[in-house]
């Protein structure tokens, strides 16, 4: 099912998606688009894979890794569907990725490749945003470039796993201002999910709410202040955010429903 967190009416909701209105817990329907969106989970950590497309490597001009490459998503950089992206001042290249996002459904260690499904709890749609001026192999993970407050859209939904049939089959596809700029196909990454969750448990406790951001494929283009970003992976909707300048009195975020009130 599609699950979705809300705010409607002054009050912090959940619900489901059911006929193209929100259904909270009580049974009373709110229009999606009248409502104020949370981020679909509320994430321990969150992981992302550098460069598991390899069209994009080849974009760059960059080889391919060797096993997967991984850097962290700050907290603080979260925004839902709906929410505002902010364009840091003095930056010359910032760009969308489009990307399927893995939701950890449970506390799992050392997962075998066989078993590496039995722990995905579904899965959401991300927009790693970067400003690519501070990207360079010599100061990769590229955390400067990536980890600005609000460079981590993630929603609209959390989809469960059993209604994502093939997650190793799925379209994406990223739109600015509803001119396409991106498009690929999850069967293309060079770590397929049970690979990187796999190699992530190796070292690292997985927990229930961590999310995995697994890559994005070639495409990626300027966007810029007033562009408006639509992404969309099939069977888990569409996920958009406008882009505003930032400004020099920009309040400090503290957890990553900041930006809405509760």
């Amino acid at each position: 099912m599609k699950r979705a967190r809300f705010i409607a009416r002054g009050r912090a909701l959940e619900g489901t998606l059911q006929g193209g209105v929100l259904v909270d817990h009580a049974g009373e329907a709110h229009d999606p688009e009248s409502v104020t969106w949370r981020l679909p989970v509320t994430p321990g950590k969150v992981l992302g894979l550098a460069l598991n497309y390899a069209d994009h490597a080849a974009e760059l001009e960059l080889n391919k890794p060797e096993e997967p490459a991984l850097f962290w998503k700050p907290n603080t950089s979260l925004l839902p569907h709906k929410g505002t992206v902010i364009y840091p001042q003095g930056a010359q290249y910032m760009h969308y990725e489009v990307e399927l996002a893995l939701i950890i459904g449970r506390t799992a260690r050392r997962v075998k490749e066989r078993d590496a499904y039995d722990i995905v709890g579904g899965y959401t749609i991300a927009n790693d945003l970067v400003v690519r001026d501070y990207v360079t192999n010599t100061f990769r993970p590229p955390i400067r470039g990536k980890g600005w407050d609000t460079f981590g859209p993630l929603g609209p939904f959390y989809v469960t796993a059993d209604e994502v049939a093939n997650p190793d089959d799925l379209g994406l596809r990223a739109f600015v201002n509803g001119e396409k700029r991106q498009e690929g196909n999850t069967r293309d990454m060079i770590f397929k999910i049970p690979e990187i969750i796999a190699f992530v448990s190796r070292f690292m406790t997985l927990e229930a709410g961590d999310v995995i951001l697994t890559g994005t494929p070639k495409g990626i283009s300027h966007v810029r202040v007033g562009d408006t970003m639509r992404l969309e992976i099939d069977g888990l909707g569409a996920l958009e955010n406008d882009v505003a300048l930032e400004t020099e009195d920009a309040e400090p975020v503290r957890g990553q429903e900041a930006r809405v009130k509760l």
